[in-house]
């Protein structure tokens, strides 16, 4: 991994004599998040995933892909090391938000320490997500972007994030602190690449952060999102999606 070239690729400069703090962690998540897609393209055209790094790396800053959960937290957290921060630990999370019922754990999330406070850091997500790192702390409102959120404790599901949604808290993923290894991503990464209940493998999910909002392309459907609201939504004839893809993701297949 070459640390210059991964900045550049979410739009930084590297300077390794920046200082290591909450400061330039917010800086680099929010730079990936408004930089490096959530995109599942390989997935549903069949190309198997790999969460080695170094393929990680070939993919998303060098092939300037973007990828899903497992894919960017799992690169943006050897970035993190590779730049100096104490990445503490790797969660398996549970995607709470729209669910009836408790979801198996399939999303990844890293525990992060700057500045003598623990953070969770995530880019991993193409919904309305927090944009820079959460204190990890209970019952703190924490406002950015025009979104709050908190963190609660649950006697079962551990660390509960929420978010303020019209006027009330609603569940947004949950995940408890027993520490991950690599490995203990792939099984599920697999489940969420092939099995036929996933969610991943049916139709395009394309997003890219903005500062108010985001861009999505689900499916043949784009939409422009200011805060949570959709300002604009166009539907695509399927021969112009690799150029949508192109032109607002910067994706090229």
């Amino acid at each position: 991994m070459d640390i210059a070239s991964y900045f550049e690729r979410i739009g930084l400069v590297h300077d390794a004599a920046e200082p290591l703090g909450a400061e330039l962690l917010f800086k680099l998540q929010y730079a990936h998040v408004t930089n490096v897609p959530y995109e599942n393209a390989d997935i549903v055209r069949g190309v198997p995933l790999s969460l080695d790094t170094e393929r990680l790396y070939e993919k998303i800053a060098r092939n300037r892909r973007g990828g899903y959960c497992f894919e960017l937290n799992g690169l943006f957290g050897e970035l993190l090391r590779r730049v100096g921060f104490d990445v503490k630990a790797e969660y398996f999370a549970r995607f709470l938000r729209g669910e009836k019922t408790i979801p198996m754990r399939r999303h990844r999330v890293l525990h992060v320490a700057a500045d003598g406070c623990d953070f969770i850091c995530d880019v991993g997500i193409g919904n309305v997500a927090p944009r820079t790192p959460l204190i990890l702390e209970e019952g703190i409102v924490q406002r950015q972007f025009g979104e709050t959120y908190r963190f609660r404790k649950d006697s079962f599901l551990g660390w509960v994030l929420e978010e303020l949604h019209k006027d009330s808290w609603r569940d947004v993923y949950s995940f408890t602190e027993e520490p991950q290894l690599e490995v203990d991503f792939e099984a599920v990464s697999f489940f969420c690449e092939r099995h036929e209940s996933s969610p991943f493998n049916k139709e395009w999910m394309f997003s890219i952060k903005t500062e108010n909002g985001r861009k999505t392309l689900d499916g043949n459907i784009f939409k422009v999102f200011c805060g949570s609201e959709p300002v604009k939504v166009t539907e695509i004839d399927p021969k112009d999606i690799p150029t949508v893809m192109k032109d607002v993701f910067g994706i090229a297949l």
